[in-house]
C-alpha cells in the first residue's frame, strides 16, 4: 500500500503574510462552501430517500395489483365451477340432443326403406327387391340403438306409444302370409274377410289375437322381403315373383300393397316419435323443464338397466337359448340378430358416455352420465367401464348366424357369458344410478 506523502516538517513562510481581514473574509468564504456543501448533500440524499421510496411505493402497488388480479382470476374460477344441479342438466341437454339425432337417423333411414318398397313394388325385380333388403338392414342400425329411450314411459312406449306398431315381437308370420304348408294363410290370401289392406286395418289387428299376432313394424316388413328362414347358414330366400302379378304365391298385388301400407305406417309412427323430441316438443319440453332433475336421470338408468338386464339379457338372449327355438330370436327372417344386440348394446354405450354417432358420421357429444360418474365415485365409475368391456367382448364371441349359435356349441356357452355380462352391467349401472342421486 503506497504511503501518502507527508507535509513537510518545517513548512516554508508565506512571502506575502496575509491581512486579518483578508483571512475573515476566507474564512466567511469557506463556511459558505462547506453549508452549501451540506446542504447540496442533504437534498441529494433526500432526493434519494424520495426517488427509492417512490420505487417501492411502486413496487408495493405492482404486487397488489397483482394480488388482486389473482384473487379475481380465483374467484373467476370458482364462479366459472358448475354446480351439481348445472352438471345434471348439461347431462339431460346433451341425453335429448342424443335421443332426437338417433331419431332423426330412425326416421330418414326408414324413409329410404319406403321409397324402395314403393319402387320395388311398382316394378318388382331381384335387383330392386334386394336393394330392400340392404336398406331394411341399414334402417335397423340406428333403431337398434335407439332402444336405450325406453321403459321409462317415454314417447316410444308410453300409454299411447307406438312401440308395438314400430318393433313388436316375436311374430307369428302365419297371420299375415302364406308359410310352409299352409299356402293360403294370413291377411293377404284373406281378400274375403279383409277385402281392403289400409293402416287402420293394420293398426286394430296389431297384437289384437295374441301377443305374436304382429302385423305391422320393421318384422312385418322384413318377413314380407325375406320370407322364412329355414336355411342353417343363410337368411330366407323369398323370391321376388311373390310379387309379380302372375307370378309365384297367390294374391301378388295384395302382397304388394301391404308392402307398402305397412312401410308407409312405419314411417309416419317413427316421426310422431321424432317430433316430440324436437325443440319445443312436447315430451322434450317436458322431460328438460318440468320434470325434477332426479326423477329425469332416474328415468335414464332406468332404460339402461332394463335394456341391459330385462330385454336384452333375458327376452332376446336367454329365452332363444333356453327354448332353443328360432322364433324367439329377434330377427329370424333375415338372420339380423346379433347385429340387433350389438346396436342395442351401442344404444346402451351412448346414453352412459354421452355420445351418438350419426349415420352421416357426425358426432353428437357433450356431458356425460360416465364423467359425473368419474367426478362422484371413481370406483363404481371405474365397475362400470369395465362391466361395458366385458360385455362388448363376450358379444362380439356369439357366432353368426344367431339361429344357429343356439343350438350348436359352443354357441350356447357363449350367448350364456354375454348374458351373465349384461346382467353384470345392469347392476353396476344400478350402482352409479344410486351414487348420482338418480331416482329410480
Amino acid at each position: 500500500m503506497s504511503e501518502v506523502p507527508s507535509t513537510s516538517q518545517h513548512p516554508q513562510q508565506s512571502q506575502h503574510p496575509q491581512h486579518p481581514q483578508h483571512l475573515n473574509t476566507l474564512n466567511n468564504l469557506n463556511n459558505l462552501n462547506t453549508l452549501n456543501n451540506l446542504n447540496t448533500l442533504n437534498n441529494l440524499n433526500t432526493f434519494n430517500i424520495l426517488n427509492h421510496s417512490s420505487h417501492t411505493n411502486l413496487h408495493m402497488k405492482k404486487i397488489l395489483l397483482m394480488f388482486l388480479l389473482l384473487s379475481l382470476g380465483m374467484g373467476a374460477c370458482k364462479k366459472d365451477e358448475p354446480s351439481v344441479e348445472e352438471k345434471q342438466q348439461a347431462i339431460l341437454d346433451n341425453y335429448a340432443a342424443i335421443v332426437l339425432a338417433n331419431y332423426e337417423d330412425v326416421y330418414n333411414t326408414a324413409e329410404i326403406l319406403k321409397n324402395k318398397i314403393d319402387l320395388f313394388v311398382a316394378d318388382p325385380t331381384e335387383f330392386n327387391l334386394a336393394t330392400c333388403k340392404q336398406a331394411w338392414l341399414a334402417a335397423r342400425i340406428p333403431y337398434g340403438q335407439s332402444e336405450a329411450f325406453r321403459f321409462y314411459g317415454g314417447p316410444i312406449d308410453d300409454a299411447d306409444g307406438p312401440e308395438g306398431l314400430i318393433n313388436a315381437w316375436p311374430m307369428d308370420e302365419n297371420f299375415i302370409d302364406y308359410v310352409q304348408g299352409n299356402a293360403n294363410a294370413g291377411l293377404i290370401n284373406n281378400p274375403a274377410q279383409y277385402p281392403d289392406i289400409t293402416k287402420q286395418v293394420l293398426i286394430d289387428l296389431n297384437e289384437s289375437i295374441s301377443e305374436s299376432s304382429i302385423f305391422t313394424g320393421y318384422h312385418a316388413i322384413e318377413f314380407l322381403l325375406w320370407g322364412q328362414d329355414f336355411s342353417t347358414s343363410e337368411a330366407g330366400s323369398r323370391p321376388y315373383t311373390d310379387y309379380v302379378v302372375g307370378g309365384t304365391a297367390s294374391n301378388q298385388a295384395r302382397r304388394g300393397q301391404y308392402l307398402k301400407v305397412v312401410a308407409e305406417l312405419l314411417l309416419e309412427n317413427l316421426a310422431a316419435v321424432r317430433d316430440e323430441w324436437k325443440s319445443g316438443g312436447t315430451y322434450r319440453t317436458k322431460f328438460l323443464k318440468d320434470t325434477p332433475k332426479a326423477t329425469a336421470l332416474g328415468y335414464l338408468f332406468i332404460s339402461l338397466g332394463e335394456l341391459s338386464k330385462g330385454e336384452l339379457a333375458g327376452e332376446r338372449m336367454f329365452v332363444a337359448v333356453d327354448t332353443q327355438d328360432q322364433e324367439n330370436e329377434h330377427s329370424c327372417f333375415s338372420d339380423n340378430t346379433i347385429a340387433d344386440i350389438q346396436m342395442n348394446f351401442k344404444g346402451l354405450q351412448n346414453v352412459y358416455y354421452g355420445e351418438y354417432t350419426r349415420t352421416d358420421g357426425s358426432l353428437v357429444t357433450g356431458k356425460s352420465l360416465a364423467s359425473l360418474a368419474s367426478e362422484t365415485d371413481k370406483d363404481k365409475a371405474a365397475a362400470v367401464s369395465e362391466a361395458f368391456a366385458n360385455a362388448q367382448i363376450s358379444i362380439s364371441q356369439i357366432p353368426v348366424p344367431f339361429d344357429q349359435a343356439i343350438l350348436n356349441s359352443p354357441g350356447p356357452q357363449k350367448i350364456l357369458t354375454a348374458v351373465a355380462d349384461l346382467r353384470t352391467l345392469s347392476d353396476r349401472l344400478t350402482d352409479v344410478g344410486f351414487a348420482l342421486g338418480a331416482e329410480f
